[in-house]
């Protein structure tokens, strides 16, 4: 569904993205005179491994779950994007196709720019250039971290970052606890699992272990982090191991 206008939500979450609000007042403004709202279904598909790369997208409201899928037709989370991060860019810029499926993940809005305006916007804006290497950058070392985590600290430690990720990303404070911080993004055992490259079962074992722990409270609809403070000790503590 199509929609011309972004709530002031959504603009506000376009604006504050630590990358897009680094950007010059002028660079902003013509991103955003050339960009189109798009609004999307929770589970709607937003694009297919394969398709050729027309938009440069951003996230304004909800999730993207970008995944595979193995030869046996079984879907792998590999991560979510969230809103005010700018993504789509590295298939416009080699040519490829893109590499993976996207996923509206709750009711999602996209803001799209076409492959023509973007390229018109760097011909007017050379700091778009240098900015979105500074993007790349950051990403590659974010990939070249969570390869380390992955070999070297345990499931507890890993599943401890990502829980302190999804707080600072999605956490609701807690109407009846001001200590406690709901994660927004509703995630399955399973998907969580997938994020962190174990089995479900095993993550289940962990959460349940921080449960007692009274670090996290599981609830049916979700997780409730109860004490920030004792996330980043498991974190700090397996890193100075």
């Amino acid at each position: 569904m199509d929609d011309p206008i972004l709530t002031i939500d959504e603009r506000a979450a376009i604006n504050n993205g630590r990358w897009f609000s680094s950007l010059s007042p002028s660079l902003r403004h013509d991103i955003l005179r050339c960009a189109f709202v798009k609004r999307y279904k929770d589970g709607e598909l937003i694009c297919a491994r394969g398709d050729p790369a027309e938009f440069w997208t951003a996230v304004a409201r909800g999730a993207v779950r970008v995944s595979s899928t193995s030869i046996t037709g079984r879907q792998v989370t590999l991560t979510y994007v969230e809103p005010g991060i700018w993504f789509g860019d590295v298939a416009i810029f080699d040519g490829e196709r893109r590499t993976h499926d996207a996923w509206a993940h709750g009711d999602t809005t996209m803001l799209l720019v076409s492959r023509a305006d973007l390229q018109k916007i760097l011909s007017l804006h050379v700091e778009l250039y240098e900015a979105l290497l500074k993007l790349h950058s950051r990403r590659i070392r974010q990939l070249f971290g969570l390869v380390e985590d992955l070999n070297t600290l345990p499931l507890r430690a890993r599943l401890a970052k990502q829980l302190v990720h999804l707080v600072r990303s999605y956490g609701v404070p807690s109407l009846a606890d001001g200590h406690e911080v709901r994660i927004g993004l509703q995630l399955a055992q399973e998907e969580l699992a997938q994020l962190l490259g174990a089995s479900r079962q095993r993550v289940n074992q962990e959460l349940k272990q921080m449960e007692r722990e009274d670090v996290i409270r599981i609830e049916p609809g979700g997780l409730v982090v109860r004490n920030r403070d004792s996330l980043m000790r498991i974190v700090e503590a397996d890193n100075e191991r």
